[in-house]
């Protein structure tokens, strides 16, 4: 007996791992050595390559692919649409016109930490970390590192604020105007201030 739920019209390699009360929607794909943690909700569609390493009590959005390489910590939310890649120097073939293979090519997984968010039809360049809180606005492109709590948006992404663990923009002097939490400012990113 399993302790979460697969749509009979997804795909789950025997080979994943699955976490209690997580949820794999209509269509989704979970390939083999694929870890979703407890409470999970895989949404329709969506692509989770094989090793990719999905915590506790996330969330994938429909059509969303999540390629090998790629780990989202706990807490992450993954809007509709979103692709986080792992290959920066894409080709179908080698230089001698040959197809490439699997070990033809240098795999770069990017790391989603705690509780950020990725907005809907985003795109995720390989090798970078979204930080803890962060969000990233829906459409962008990111090409470098997120940090802590920054909001960042556009083509390429940049850096348009900082967010609160309630998902708001902070005020000019790092306070959240709807739940009133204040944050200090490190290296990093920021950190609740004390």
């Amino acid at each position: 007996m399993t302790n979460f739920r697969v749509h009979p019209t997804a795909e789950v390699s025997d080979q994943a791992n699955i976490g209690d009360g997580a949820s794999i929607w209509h269509q989704a794909q979970v390939r083999e050595r694929a870890s979703i943690g407890v409470g999970c909700v895989i949404g329709k569609g969506v692509y989770v390559g094989a090793g990719v390493s999905i915590g506790a009590n996330c969330k994938v959005q429909n059509y969303s692919c999540v390629y090998e390489g790629n780990t989202l910590e706990d807490g992450v939310f993954v809007g509709p649409e979103v692709v986080f890649t792992n290959d920066r120097y894409p080709r179908a073939i080698n230089p001698d016109g040959t197809l490439k293979a699997a070990s033809d090519w240098e795999l770069q997984g990017t790391l989603v930490k705690y509780g950020a968010a990725v907005g809907s039809r985003s795109v995720i360049l390989p090798g970078l970390t979204i930080g803890r809180w962060a969000l990233v606005a829906a459409g962008s492109v990111v090409t470098k590192d997120v940090p802590d709590h920054a909001i960042v948006a556009g083509n390429p992404a940049r850096q348009r604020g900082w967010a609160c663990v309630c998902a708001r923009p902070l005020s000019e002097e790092l306070v959240c105007r709807e739940c009133g939490r204040r944050y200090a400012s490190t290296g990093d990113g920021l950190v609740p201030a004390s």
